[in-house]
């Protein structure tokens, strides 16, 4: 994957129009915003923007728009977030059409310097690109408003829609810039470079429900890392692979005999494969997920008929953080159990632990262990946590992303 592409860095801004596609696909609660992450990690790349005179139009998708655009996954929320920590007015395109005349007048009236915000991207069917006519007749709208295209969504970064994909094409057709913002450098740098040059040993380690979420990233990484770790939910479809005994845990049969052959591409690598050796298990899942629950270790392969596992145990604990220690590079994606509960968070806490103790350069693979090493404090000690989770998946992948391959190369 070409990974060496244009940045913000790389021109300058300076009286022109940018339009910077962001990731404010923020969690909201009756209007409120309740995670700002998204919002943080955008900061830097605008700030440039503004501070080299440039005219910044940002735009982002929120929510997945299911009923037609509505007040509810608008961007106002956003708009007036972003005022209060740039220190100046956002001003906010509150029309659903996204480029219509409202946005063109506002471009037309704007002064170095100024930023305005475009109503969710996704308000416009096109955005998404079925049909790709429509998609096209979208990103030329979007061109039109701008001289040069950021992207700076590594969230959107794998799905080819108008404003990450297309809309750069037709910048780029009239002699303007398509780079990326800051947010999507550290993207590249850090989980392009871990999976393609790693710093050895390098320790790759893989929680989550399902081994079918995984199955390219397990395949793409046992040739890449020394060391491939197996836990959550998806780590029974391995042990019954193994012929163990795994009572009511979680299991997709349809891919045991691709477990074995996982297992079996491991050894023939000379790769380290480890599963766990104990197991956490209660008598069923938690409801709520939050609710106290009885639970008892047994082994891995001594889980009874009528117990679930649900997360790995004190040995495992021990085993995978022993296998962090020596690691130069860890990435992590997916917790080793159900984290919401605290009783069934001590697998997940154990390995961000461990990964808050090395030396190593440690990256959080974006979704749910993203979450957990945020909620469990630890997310000061990594070096890197991803902000797209399904992006970050498909990286780990190998694949390349329409986001990223859409950039200029320098």
């Amino acid at each position: 994957m070409a990974l060496n592409k244009k940045s913000v860095d790389d021109f300058s801004a300076k009286g022109r129009r940018v339009l910077v596609r962001c990731d404010f696909n923020v969690p909201l609660k009756s209007g409120e915003i309740t995670d700002e992450t998204r919002i943080n990690a955008a900061l830097p790349t605008i700030n440039k923007l503004v501070a080299d005179g440039g005219k910044v139009i940002l735009c982002s998708h929120l929510g997945k728009v299911k009923e037609g655009p509505n007040e509810k996954e608008s961007l106002a929320p956003v708009a007036k977030r972003l005022s209060e920590k740039l220190g100046k007015e956002v001003k906010f395109i509150a029309d659903y059409n996204v480029t219509g005349a409202d946005a063109t007048a506002a471009v037309a009236a704007m002064k170095e310097g100024d930023v305005i915000l475009l109503q969710n991207t996704r308000f416009r069917g096109e955005e998404e690109t079925k049909p790709q006519k429509a998609g096209d007749k979208f990103a030329a709208e979007l061109a039109e408003l701008c001289d040069d295209y950021v992207c700076d969504a590594f969230g959107s970064a794998h799905r080819a829609h108008a404003s990450v994909a297309v809309v750069t094409e037709k910048v780029r057709a009239k002699g303007g810039n398509c780079a990326v913002g800051y947010l999507m450098k550290k993207e590249i740098d850090f989980l392009g470079n871990a999976v393609e040059n790693p710093v050895r040993p390098f320790v790759a380690i893989l929680g989550g429900a399902k081994v079918a979420d995984k199955l390219n990233v397990i395949n793409n990484l046992l040739e890449k890392c020394d060391t491939l770790i197996i836990g959550g939910g998806m780590a029974f479809t391995f042990l019954k692979a193994k012929g163990y005994e795994i009572g009511k845990s979680l299991v997709d049969d349809e891919k045991i005999d691709y477990c074995k052959e996982m297992m079996a591409k491991a050894e023939s690598l000379g790769k380290k494969l480890l599963l766990p050796v104990d197991t956490t298990i209660a008598a069923g899942f938690p409801d709520p997920i939050d609710a106290p629950i009885e639970v008892s270790f047994v082994d891995a392969d001594k889980i009874p008929a009528d117990k679930e596992g649900l997360d790995i145990g004190p040995k495992t604990q021990e085993l995978f953080a022993e296998a962090v220690k020596s690691a130069k590079t860890v990435v992590w994606n997916g917790p080793m159990g159900v984290f919401e509960n605290p009783t069934l968070a001590k697998g997940t806490i154990a390995v961000a632990k461990a990964l808050a103790e090395t030396e190593a350069t440690t990256i959080i693979g974006g979704g749910d262990s993203a979450a957990a090493v945020n909620q469990l404090g630890f997310a000061d000690k990594m070096s890197h946590i991803s902000t797209g989770g399904g992006a970050s998946l498909e990286f780990l992948e190998g694949k390349e992303l329409p986001g990223v391959v859409a950039a200029d190369d320098k």
